[in-house]
């Protein structure tokens, strides 16, 4: 196997990646190590992390600011989806890993690195999205994933490595493992891994607790284009402002705090707390407006979709033929999905208070309960008896068969 002489590692700041910088160059011969910082709206001081890589051994670090590509290349193609995973989770993780590892593939690309090595344990998800994309967009690289190597095995080993190699630790002891962008805040962990215990609000760093919003309820309007939110309140935002404006008003009002015990990819379940805020709103919202928009038959099909494209991101297989073809499809259902959706928030509920939509398929005139001149009652009769031919012809066989 070659020696290697250069590695590009995922790098958040925090105890675990700072510390597989010295062990890296100590198990790998001394190679070089460049680190990659994404900036994904999560609100580190980036300066802090850019100084801290290179006191912890890093040759040089890359801060890329990847917000405004995670929000309209890889967020909202999975909102125009529905995808939601198991029911739940709004794929805030899930979908910024391939974006960070493709960010990874294009430094190590540009740097001449001969690997690149990611802090995800060997327990969870997060190995395997960053494996994938790697293969997928670079199976000449080679992964090291240090957990999966070394003998630290607890945050007091991680410390003990890092007091020995002069590895600069934050003093703060968080009480849960964090993830955070734009998009999502995850808290799971501690107290969070009995699933009898209720979540505490003061884990809360995003959103309001419910009991703490405000007593009355709070209106806003969605603007949507082929499925692609455009505005909030009437007001015109590019994607990343619209997201701020809409996770501040959902945290205002409690909005979009998720308790769920989700299957993992590797086989056990896990339980995480997520504050979703603006994505909650927008995933309502868009909902309503494809019940206006949508007719019977590709509204139950895309349910479908969803469920599938939901398995994908959180599988981490972004860049793969199946999920690029189900989100051509879905471009293809969004090409109507445009208007107005209004809701009310209130202490942590979201509820629909109206839609509107230059492609609407209600028709007030068909439906309507008093007289038209547009629909024959008359003609259902012919329609439920071809519909129940089946049911009929099955009862005859049954009885001329004298099958109870």
């Amino acid at each position: 196997m070659s020696k290697i002489k250069k590695v590009v590692l995922a790098y958040s700041g925090g105890l675990d990646t700072s510390v597989i910088i010295p062990w890296l160059k100590e198990n790998y011969d001394g190679c070089e190590v460049i680190a990659m910082c994404a900036d994904i709206g999560q609100g580190d001081e980036l300066d802090v992390v850019r100084d801290k890589a290179i006191a912890s051994g890093a040759s040089k670090i890359y801060v890329e600011d990847l917000v405004k590509p995670f929000l309209e290349e890889y967020v909202w193609p999975t909102l125009k989806a529905g995808a939601v995973y198991e029911g739940k989770y709004l794929l805030g993780t899930s979908f910024a890993r391939p974006l960070i590892a493709k960010a990874m593939v294009a430094i190590a690309e540009k740097e001449g690195a001969d690997a690149i090595a990611h802090g995800a344990t060997g327990k969870g998800n997060d190995q395997v999205r960053f494996e994938l994309t790697i293969k997928a967009l670079a199976p000449q690289l080679k992964i090291i994933a240090p957990w999966r190597e070394w003998e630290i095995r607890s945050r007091e080993d991680a410390l003990a490595y890092a007091a020995a190699h002069n590895v600069p630790v934050a003093t703060s002891n968080k009480t849960y493992s964090m993830d955070r962008n734009i998009w999502h805040l995850s808290h799971e962990g501690a107290d969070l891994e009995d699933p009898w215990n209720a979540p505490k609000n003061e884990m809360l760093l995003v959103t309001k607790a419910p009991e703490a919003a405000p007593d009355k309820a709070e209106y806003v309007t969605v603007d949507f284009e082929k499925g692609l939110p455009v505005a909030v309140n009437g007001e015109k935002l590019a994607s990343v402002e619209l997201l701020t404006k809409l996770n501040e008003i959902g945290a205002a009002n409690g909005i979009g705090i998720t308790d769920i015990t989700e299957n993992r990819l590797v086989g056990m379940k896990s339980r995480g707390v997520y504050e979703n805020p603006g994505g909650a709103i927008l995933y309502y919202a868009h909902r309503e407006l494809e019940y206006l928009c949508l007719d019977r038959q590709t509204m139950h099909y895309k349910e479908g979709v969803a469920i599938r494209y939901g398995e994908l991101v959180y599988d981490g297989m972004w860049f793969t033929p199946l999920r690029e073809a189900l989100a051509a499809f879905v471009d293809s259902t969004q090409e109507t999905v445009t208007g107005t959706v209004r809701l009310k928030l209130y202490k942590g509920n979201i509820m629909a208070a109206g839609a509107k939509s230059p492609y609407s398929l209600y028709s007030k005139e068909f439906v309507t309960f008093e007289r038209d001149e547009v629909y024959n009652q008359a003609d259902a009769t012919g329609f439920i008896n071809l519909f129940g031919l089946p049911l009929k012809v099955r009862a005859l066989m049954k009885k001329e068969a004298g099958i109870k």
